[in-house]
């Protein structure tokens, strides 16, 4: 069973209320990849989608938070602490290193997850930053996660 760190923007695209053409395309692919896809991985995240999807400023945060009762929280050790104040150093990834997209990469990294699940394409699933994020995590002792968006990662269910 892969292990699969949900990344914020998953659990936000699931309950928004955008109408445009492609927030409505990533919300039918996360919720449909939510039903499908969820008991074939193993789930995981970390106190910062809890603290990103509590902020009051996040219109639908109770029923993003609900999502998240089910799945396993990764613990935010000094290991990833040190790893994503590394990615903000070496400009992988921007700052601040203690939260934000540094400190989800650095947990699924430090934690050895398969599969990063996320919306976030200027940052995390952007292959044009793979080569650097690999190169910062291998002289840290890491290999990278697959970090890809919802209707990438599709698992046939074995009977």
């Amino acid at each position: 069973m892969a292990k699969v760190y949900l990344e914020t923007s998953f659990f936000s695209a699931c309950v928004w209320e955008r109408r445009d053409h492609r927030s409505l395309a990533r919300q039918d692919e996360s919720r449909r990849w939510w039903v499908q896809q969820r008991k074939l991985h193993k789930l995981l995240i970390s106190a910062e989608v809890i603290r990103e999807l509590s902020d009051p400023r996040f219109r639908n945060r109770d029923e993003a938070l609900a999502l998240t009762a089910e799945v396993t929280q990764l613990p935010l050790t000094d290991d990833v602490l040190g790893l994503a104040r590394a990615l903000v150093r070496e400009r992988v990834m921007p700052g601040p290193a203690e939260q934000g997209d540094a400190m989800h990469v650095a947990v699924s990294v430090v934690h050895s997850v398969d599969y990063v699940l996320t919306w976030n394409v200027r940052h995390l699933a952007n292959p044009n930053k793979l080569a650097h994020l690999r190169t910062v995590c291998l002289r840290a002792g890491y290999v990278i996660p697959n970090l890809i968006t919802p209707e990438a990662l599709w698992t046939e269910e074995r009977s």
